[in-house]
C-alpha cells in the first residue's frame, strides 16, 4: 500500500479508509485493552497517534516499539477520540523497520540540553525543536530564491576555492596537496607552491562577493548564496567556521536604493516564514521564545531606522552619561559591539535599524568613500536579538581610487588583477550586501546559539560528523 506522509494523513478526510504511514516513534503510552504510538516522519511538527487493540497485538510484537525505532503502520483512519488532533489510525497491521534499544537510545529523555543535543549531531534533528529549525531553514532558503527569481536576479555560483581574501583579513582556510611533513621552501624561506596543485597558494572563500561583483558588471543583478568559511577563532553564540552566505549585487543602483532592497528582502524572507511554517513557530514560540512571533511580526509591520553612524554613537555616548553601561567602548572610530547595536534597535529605538556611513577604517576596501574622505557608504542591518544581519555598501567603481585605497591598506592584491579589470574596463556604479543565512536563521527561530542551527556546525575544535 502506497504510503502517506503524516502532514497529509493529519489533513486528511478519508475517514473509514484504509492507510499506510511510516516514521520513528515518539512516544508509547496504553493501559492494559489499548497501546497509544505517537509517530512522525518529519514532514510535520505534529505526530499521528497510532492506536493499538491489544486484543488483536500482542505484548511479543509490540515490544519492539520503543521510543526511537522505526515502523511502518497501516490502519484505518478515524476522528480522533482524544484533544489535539482530528484523526488517529486504528491499527491493522505493524512492520518494523528497525528497532531502538531503550537502554541505549540517546533522546529517551525529557529536557535534554541543547549543548548535549551537539554531542549527538546525528541524532538531533530527530527531536521536536531541530526537527522544527531544520523545516524553518528549508523554507528560508526557498524564500531567497524565490524572492530573487521573482526579482530579476541571476543566481550566480561562485568559487568554494580561491586565491583571493576578499576581507582582506587573512583568515582562511588552506587548501593544499602538499605534503606537510616535507615542505618546499624559496630563497626567501616562504613555503614554494609551485608544485601544489593550483601552483599557488590557495583557500576556502570567505566571501564570492568580489566575483559576484564580476558577474554584476555583465548580467546586471546576481545573487550567490552558498558555502563560505572562516579561520576566525571565536567561541561565541553567534560564530561558526562554515557558514552560508547570501550576497547579491546590483549594478545601476545607489546607496538609498540599496537599503530599500536589503529592508525588502528581510522582510519578504520573515513574511514567508509567517505563512510557511507556522506549525513550527509557534512550537518554537511556547517552548523556545514566547515573543518570537509577536517579533517577527513587528519586523514586517514598521519602517526601518535609517540611521548615520555618527548619530549612533552620539545616541550611545547620551546613553553611558544617563547611566547606561557597556562593555567596550564606543567612541567615534570604534567597531561597534553587539551590545552597542542591540542597544540601539532593543531599547532607543524599538525597531530594526540600517546604520549608514562608517568611518572608513573599520570597513572593507572596497567600500565608496564619501565625500568627507573619512566615511564609507557602508548599509548594516542591525536586528533586535541578533545585532547586525547584513553587511552592505556601495562599492568603489572608480579604479584610481580603489587601488590608492588598496595600497593603503597594503593588502596583497597580486592574484587580482582580475578584480581591478572591473574598474579598468566599463566600470558601473554598484552595490550588494552580505546576508549570514544562520543570523537569519536565529532571528527567525528565537534559537540562542548559531550552532543550533545549522546541521553540523564547524567551530574551533570542532568538526565532527
Amino acid at each position: 500500500m502506497k504510503r502517506t506522509v503524516i502532514i497529509d494523513a493529519l489533513k486528511s478526510e478519508a475517514l473509514g479508509q484504509p492507510i499506510h504511514v511510516c516514521g520513528w516513534v515518539r512516544s508509547r503510552r496504553g493501559n492494559k485493552n489499548v497501546s497509544f504510538i505517537a509517530l512522525n516522519d518529519g514532514s510535520t511538527i505534529k505526530n499521528i497517534q497510532i492506536v493499538a487493540d491489544l486484543s488483536k497485538f500482542s505484548e511479543e510484537q509490540l515490544k519492539p516499539v520503543t521510543t526511537g525505532a522505526c515502523l511502518g503502520a497501516t490502519g484505518v483512519l478515524v476522528a480522533s477520540q482524544g484533544a489535539g488532533q482530528s484523526v488517529e489510525i486504528q491499527l491493522t497491521d505493524l512492520e518494523v523497520f528497525g528497532t531502538a534499544d531503550p537502554e541505549k537510545y540517546p533522546l529517551q529523555k525529557k529536557g535534554l540540553s541543547m549543548e548535549y543535543l551537539r554531542t549527538i549531531a546525528h541524532l538531533r534533528p530527530r527531536t521536536n525543536t531541530f526537527g522544527a529549525v531544520f523545516r524553518i531553514r528549508h523554507n528560508m532558503a526557498m524564500a531567497i530564491h524565490t524572492y530573487f527569481h521573482e526579482h530579476g536576479y541571476f543566481y550566480f555560483h561562485t568559487p568554494l576555492i580561491t586565491a583571493s581574501d576578499c576581507e582582506g583579513a587573512g583568515q582562511m582556510f588552506q587548501v593544499t596537496t602538499k605534503n606537510l611533513y616535507n615542505l618546499k621552501f624559496d630563497e626567501n624561506g616562504q613555503i614554494d607552491y609551485s608544485d601544489d596543485f593550483f601552483g599557488k597558494q590557495a583557500a576556502l572563500t570567505v566571501s564570492g562577493q568580489l566575483e559576484g561583483e564580476l558577474a554584476a558588471m555583465a548580467l546586471g543583478k546576481i545573487y550567490t548564496f552558498g558555502p563560505t568559511f572562516r579561520a576566525e577563532n571565536s567561541n561565541t553564540p553567534r560564530h561558526l567556521a562554515e557558514f552560508w552566505m547570501i550576497e547579491p549585487e546590483v549594478a545601476f543602483i545607489d546607496k538609498d536604493e540599496l537599503m530599500d532592497l536589503e529592508e525588502d528582502f528581510i522582510k519578504f524572507c520573515v513574511r514567508w516564514a509567517l505563512e510557511h511554517c507556522m506549525d513550527d513557530l509557534e512550537f518554537l514560540n511556547q517552548f523556545v521564545d514566547k515573543g518570537l512571533i509577536e517579533r517577527l511580526r513587528s519586523v514586517i509591520d514598521t519602517d526601518f531606522v535609517r540611521l548615520p553612524y555618527t548619530e549612533g554613537i552620539n545616541i550611545l555616548q547620551e546613553a553611558i552619561k544617563n547611566g547606561k553601561k557597556f562593555e567596550f567602548p564606543c567612541n567615534w572610530g570604534d567597531d561597534l559591539s553587539s551590545e552597542h547595536e542591540r542597544y540601539l534597535v532593543e531599547q532607543h529605538f524599538g525597531k530594526p535599524v540600517i546604520m549608514t556611513d562608517y568611518p572608513k577604517d573599520i570597513k572593507a576596501f572596497y567600500m565608496k568613500i564619501n565625500e568627507d574622505d573619512k566615511t564609507v557608504q557602508g548599509t548594516d542591518v542591525l536586528f533586535p536579538q541578533i545585532g547586525e544581519i547584513i553587511g552592505g555598501s556601495v562599492r568603489e567603481a572608480d579604479f584610481d581610487k580603489l587601488n590608492a585605497e588598496i595600497e593603503r591598506r597594503q593588502i596583497p592584491m597580486k592574484d587580482m588583477w582580475w578584480y581591478l579589470d572591473t574598474r579598468r574596463f566599463g566600470a558601473a556604479p554598484h552595490a550588494g550586501f552580505g546576508l549570514g543565512f544562520e543570523r537569519l536563521m536565529l532571528f527567525v527561530t528565537g534559537m540562542q546559539n548559531i550552532r543550533d542551527v545549522i546541521p553540523f556546525p564547524r567551530t574551533p575544535k570542532n568538526a565532527d560528523f
